[in-house]
């Protein structure tokens, strides 16, 4: 059959309502590729929705049940980490190497902590200005042992980077990715030595990347299964919050305010970016993110989801969407900073009977803004952690006041990582377009 009898069967099949098929290159005789499945946020929404069935299901109080879902739940979690390192080490040293040879590379670590600064401001002051004109109940005092003190661990995350033995964090347990980061940036920038002899070196790493990121999108893909786990456990403290009954408006008032600020208030920011684009379409592609970073509550495990999105759903090319969710996902946590300021400022009027006066919530936001630069020890615990820091930093009896919230600690960390992880997605995209790394994809054609 000839290359004219054939087109007509080709057009047919590529507007078939059944089969979407993407054409490779501009010549119409080069294979096509097909794609039939369904949607990855539509299968995590679905995973959800029967893992929050599934929990509030299950018997209440049963200890068996809840040490099995605990470690069900540590197990899903390793899964969802568990191709995160290698893609990083590869895709990260690669795009760093090819940025370096664009001379864009100082340009977009700039801009992206100008973008970390400006989002992280208006997050946190948004967060805090709510708070003040909807404040949510009086919580009643509650009694928790405290078991260890909680803290950013600076000194130590420092410590950390610069291991005696460079290839030792590639052996490391993968939670703290940060060393990761910097062994990545140095063997980027030992590829740019000598072309003669780091060409070689320059295709097996391209190709490892490539391997990995496959390996990665397969793990993405099976999420959809994993997560019901987490949806599960998720829903069982849900429940268990709801029947102590003294936590609801802190509930709603992050609840509500999370979504409106994710879905409605962080789009309309994509308006300002040139090229003119649609913000509601690149929300569509980062709502598979969104949702593993809910109910998992962790950054890493979010990772692949993440990657995979920025770059077959909001079109940001390798070179650039691993250096910039790196940096957001390391040094832009402010919506888990966002989270510890709210649920500072509920404790303070509480248990205070002088209120918060206009010096302290200037003080909180700046020290709520430091912390979320400082949170990159933190993956899974990161709203909880900056809460704990917030009550030490503020002293005055409010040492532990953390404690209070333990019994919701999984629900804040939700909530901040799911603001954490769009807003890395959307400065990804933002990122991207204004530097020219940008493909247009079609919404219909997201994974």
């Amino acid at each position: 059959m000839n290359h004219e009898r054939i087109m007509p069967l080709l057009r047919w099949l590529n507007c078939h309502p059944r089969l979407r098929f993407r054409q490779q290159g501009m010549d119409p005789r080069l294979p096509i590729k097909y794609d039939h499945g369904m949607k990855v946020w539509l299968k995590l929404l679905i995973g959800s929705l029967l893992g929050i069935l599934l929990g509030f299901l299950l018997p209440r109080d049963n200890e068996t049940i809840t040490g099995a879902l605990r470690w069900f739940e540590e197990l899903a979690l390793r899964i969802g980490r568990y191709g995160v390192v290698p893609v990083l080490v590869f895709s990260l040293a690669i795009g760093i190497y090819e940025l370096r040879q664009d001379s864009k590379f100082w340009g977009i670590i700039f801009r992206s902590f100008l973008v970390m600064a400006g989002s992280g401001l208006f997050v946190i002051a948004a967060g805090i200005m709510v708070t003040l004109f909807f404040p949510p109940a009086r919580i009643p005092i509650l009694i928790e042992e405290q078991v260890e003190a909680i803290s950013l661990g600076v000194r130590e995350s420092v410590l950390d980077l610069f291991p005696s033995n460079m290839f030792a964090v590639l052996g490391s347990e993968g939670l703290y990715l940060f060393p990761v980061y910097v062994f990545a940036f140095f063997l980027g920038m030992g590829l740019s030595y000598d072309r003669n002899y780091t060409k070689p070196v320059l295709s097996l790493m391209d190709s490892l990347s490539r391997i990995f990121y496959h390996i990665a999108s397969f793990f993405s893909e099976i999420l959809a299964l994993v997560i019901i786990i987490l949806a599960a456990y998720w829903a069982v403290r849900y429940n268990e919050v709801l029947r102590a009954g003294v936590f609801k408006d802190l509930l709603l008032l992050l609840g509500i305010f999370s979504v409106i600020l994710g879905f409605i208030i962080l789009p309309l920011f994509l308006y300002l970016v040139k090229p003119k684009t649609n913000p509601w379409a690149e929300l569509y592609g980062s709502l598979g993110p969104a949702i593993a970073a809910f109910f998992s509550g962790d950054i890493n495990f979010t990772m692949p989801v993440l990657l995979r999105h920025a770059k077959e759903n909001l079109g940001a090319r390798r070179r650039i969407n691993t250096v910039t969710i790196g940096l957001f996902t390391t040094f832009g946590r402010a919506g888990s900073a966002m989270v510890a300021a709210i649920a500072f400022i509920v404790i303070i009027k509480s248990y205070s009977s002088l209120g918060v006066t206009p010096m302290d919530v200037a003080a909180i936001g700046f020290r709520a803004f430091l912390i979320s630069f400082l949170l990159a020890r933190h993956p899974g615990d990161g709203a909880y952690t900056a809460l704990a820091v917030l009550c030490a930093g503020y002293g005055r009896g409010f040492e532990a006041g953390y404690l209070i919230l333990k019994p919701m600690a999984f629900y804040l960390v939700s909530v901040g990582t799911f603001l954490d992880v769009i807003i890395a997605s959307f400065s990804t995209f933002a990122i991207a377009k204004m530097t020219g790394f940008q493909e247009e994809k079609s919404p219909r054609h997201f994974i």
